[in-house]
């Protein structure tokens, strides 16, 4: 109402509706997490193609199992991953550009990330600048054999331009910086540096990867933890560090607690040894000693990861397209990326309709037999039909053995909550400090009830009506007077999944026809 009404007349005014639209967020955003040829380290990098993924982190490189499995994701339908590199020792190529200064000043550049890679840049300068009697400015171009080209022009080597170099290359190039100091200066006299070229040199590769380097530290953000620096993921990946090997469980142990915490799923590999052995990969898999229990995956945060088994067969253009065996992770993730495209977040990514793209074979043909064997206990398999191809035939958590009888035992059903779960927390942000009595809570129950209604809309719950599909409870029974005292608002929120049909029973009867009586 107006603050005063003096003067007779008309005043309008605006009054809020109470809605608040909560937006779902995205599903299937793949993290990848290990070892790259170059680009950025422990920092999470956002890409939305394999050309991006070449852009910055060198492409597909023989010695990288990790690149395979980004480019499998992309191959399956995947749209958004997050790329997280990381490294064990590695170094950045250098080079100086001597100035003209009496000191045999230099300006120094380095890589913009450890690596080969950069022994294959130059560094070029030339003085037809804009004003060649400025003697602090200068063109700079970096060049990557076979790759790409990046002209700075009318630079400056004085640090109080708009346009000195370290700044410039800092906020755009790809390819190199401005090295620094030991208290944390750019290296960059300000003399010109004289025309001419300089090949970057001493850059060398990260050796492989140790447990320790991906557990990295939550303080420090680094491992698994550099992820704390990324808004939001669905999809963890991490693929063996070497051809042939295998993730170490204490690595998967620590990554399924992570994503407890972030709302996600651990897609999970088999180890290399399960499928060696066609004849024997099912037994290997479910062995109690060997197989799946000893990774360790257990308790309830392993409703957040799912095993898919066995590993993949596809060509390797970096052996002139001879065929390796590979993790499937990466497969799998763009395979669930692309169900969520066209089905939603609550269609299991599994059935005729998930075909591995980009895949010439299994490691292992599995049987009916063999799939009986592994489907009870929590692992999916990756199936080879005659007339569909390769496809995913499981859509299982590994909570999902029917032992344990988890509520979670489907993968569907559990990231179905995730979904919900994430969604309601980022779009109810606006209740808190907010008056807490019933008009608030009607709020609520309007904003989460048009939410669950638009799901249910879509077909993601059981039921013919929205009574029996959900409910948004929000009132003086869920908050009593102790918990507003308290400065606590509850809202209980229920939903009924739909469960993948996984066994489909057609019975058969014969007909006997007409009998007189």
């Amino acid at each position: 109402m107006p603050s005063a009404l003096l003067s007779p007349g008309v005043y309008i005014e605006e009054v809020p509706s109470g809605v608040r639209t909560i937006t779902g967020v995205a599903t299937s955003v793949a993290a990848f997490i290990g070892r790259t040829s170059q680009g950025p380290v422990s920092e999470p990098a956002l890409i939305t193609s394999f050309g991006d993924f070449e852009r910055l982190f060198g492409g597909v490189q023989m010695d990288y199992p990790l690149s395979y499995a980004v480019q499998d994701f992309y191959l399956n339908g995947g749209s958004q991953a997050i790329v997280v590199r990381l490294q064990s020792g590695a170094v950045a190529a250098s080079a100086a550009l001597l100035t003209g200064g009496a000191n045999g000043e230099a300006l120094d550049l380095v890589a913009s990330s450890p690596g080969i890679w950069g022994n294959a840049l130059k560094a070029i300068v030339d003085d037809a600048t804009r004003d060649p009697t400025d003697t602090t400015l200068y063109n700079l171009t970096i060049t990557q054999a076979g790759g790409a080209t990046e002209k700075f022009l009318n630079v400056s080597s004085s640090a109080a331009s708009p346009r000195f170099v370290a700044r410039v290359l800092d906020s755009s190039s790809l390819l190199a910086k401005v090295a620094l100091d030991s208290s944390g200066r750019p290296i960059a006299p300000a003399t010109r540096p004289q025309p001419g070229t300089v090949a970057l040199a001493g850059g060398v590769d990260s050796a492989h990867l140790a447990n320790a380097d991906y557990l990295g530290s939550a303080s420090l953000k680094t491992g698994i933890f550099a992820l704390d620096k990324a808004d939001l993921f669905n999809l963890m990946c991490i693929p063996p560090d070497t051809r042939g090997g295998d993730t170490a469980a204490a690595v998967y142990q620590a990554a399924m607690a992570y994503c407890a915490t972030r709302r996600a799923m651990l897609l999970v590999d088999p180890l290399a040894a399960w499928g060696q052995v066609k004849e024997t990969a099912a037994a290997k898999a479910s062995d109690p000693s060997t197989g799946v229990a000893s990774l360790g995956l257990t308790g309830d945060a392993a409703r957040n990861a799912a095993i898919f088994f066995p590993r993949v067969i596809k060509s390797d253009p970096q052996l002139n397209g001879q065929s390796d065996v590979f993790a499937p992770c990466g497969v799998v993730a763009g395979i669930i990326a692309r169900t969520d495209g066209t089905r939603g977040v609550w269609k299991a990514p599994a059935g005729l309709d998930a075909a591995l793209n980009g895949v010439q074979g299994l490691q292992a043909n599995l049987s009916d037999g063999d799939n009986g064997v592994l489907n009870p206990l929590g692992i999916n398999c990756l199936r080879s039909f005659p007339v569909s191809g390769r496809v995913v035939w499981g859509s299982r958590t590994m909570r999902g053995a029917d032992l344990l009888a988890d509520e979670y035992k489907y993968l569907p059903v559990r990231r179905l909550a995730l979904y919900i779960e994430e969604s309601l927390y980022r779009g109810t942000q606006w209740v808190v400090f907010e008056p807490n009595d019933e008009p608030l809570w009607s709020q609520i129950r309007l904003n989460v009830g048009a939410f669950m209604q638009n799901l249910f809309r879509q077909g993601a719950f059981q039921g013919q009506t929205p009574s029996a599909a959900y409910f948004v409870k929000c009132d003086s029974e869920t908050t009593t007077q102790n918990d507003i005292n308290l400065g606590i608002v509850n809202v209980l929120v229920g939903f009924a999944p739909l469960k993948p049909a996984e066994f489909v029973v057609i019975r058969l009867q014969q007909l006997a026809g007409q009998i007189a009586a």
